[in-house]
């Protein structure tokens, strides 16, 4: 069970609730649909459980003792659910939570509209039905962890798209979205102060000009995140953040390398930006 929390939960007058992602299968789907529905709210702060695998009334059982334990003396939880079972959503409607079936409606209007009636095999939808998409997503992943922060030069001329960026301004997580989600090949290369002044894109990607992609972030925000890793040192320095941005947009633009500003958007956010400037499709 995963469990992600946030400082604002704890300000005064701030509703925080409990939102639980409850799934037959890998609970990717429940959370994905979930966390798009929960981010049209964002006075609500969300204590979020991802709990997968759920495919027994009696692994339903167990998860409901969660859920009453997580919502005693406060405000009700959220169970977002992609549950094919009957029975088992049963289980989960009889905890006092609040259920939202993010299958059964939609099921339902698709019977209506093929003619057939779905089939009752738990995890269908995530089965071997699309494996070639499944290995070419896996493909993907090692090709960006083979990748990650230019640890390989090996193979870029297959990359879908070389992201370029100064270090933590959120290359890797955009890396692996873009893999896992949608099967591209993806690369990252950090700019450092090596990489500096020459006017042209470091030696290993110059070559790929046309599929580099770039990020940048607001100093302030960069430095926040750099603390985290490497407290009060020169590398996490405002004036250091704000060098590194700035050299980093000018390479961006001398080179015509299109880029954007991460400090404000989610991972799929930035994924969607990149895939549509770059004309890439899954």
């Amino acid at each position: 069970m995963s469990l992600s929390t946030s400082d604002a939960s704890r300000s005064v007058g701030v509703v925080t609730r409990k939102a639980f992602f409850v799934s037959d299968s890998t609970g990717i789907t429940a959370e994905t649909l979930g966390s798009a529905l929960l981010a049209n709210f964002p006075g609500v702060v969300f204590r979020r459980h991802t709990v997968p695998f759920v495919d027994t009334v009696a692994g339903a059982r167990n998860v409901i003792r969660d859920i009453e334990a997580a919502q005693a003396g406060g405000a009700g939880a959220i169970v977002f659910a992609t549950v094919k079972s009957p029975e088992i959503l049963r289980e989960f409607e009889s905890s006092g939570a609040v259920v939202i079936d993010l299958l059964g409606g939609h099921l339902r209007e698709l019977e209506a509209a093929l003619g057939s009636t779905a089939s009752e095999q738990l995890g269908q939808f995530h089965g071997v039905g699309d494996i070639e998409r499944y290995f070419a997503r896996m493909r993907a992943v090692e090709y960006a962890i083979e990748h990650d922060d230019g640890q390989s030069m090996r193979a870029l001329d297959i990359a879908d798209v070389i992201i370029v960026a100064p270090s933590r301004c959120g290359k890797t997580p955009t890396t692996m979205y873009l893999a896992l989600q949608y099967g591209l090949l993806v690369a990252n290369y950090p700019l450092t102060d090596d990489d500096f002044p020459s006017d042209g894109l470091p030696a290993p990607v110059s070559r790929f000009v046309d599929k580099c992609f770039g990020l940048t972030t607001t100093p302030l925000r960069l430095s926040q995140v750099r603390h985290e890793r490497r407290p009060s040192s020169t590398y996490a320095s405002l004036a250091q953040c704000t060098l590194e941005l700035r050299r980093a947009e000018d390479l961006y633009r001398r080179n015509r390398v299109p880029f954007l500003n991460s400090s404000t958007k989610s991972v799929e956010e930035m994924s969607a930006v990149i895939m549509q400037s770059m004309r890439l499709r899954s």
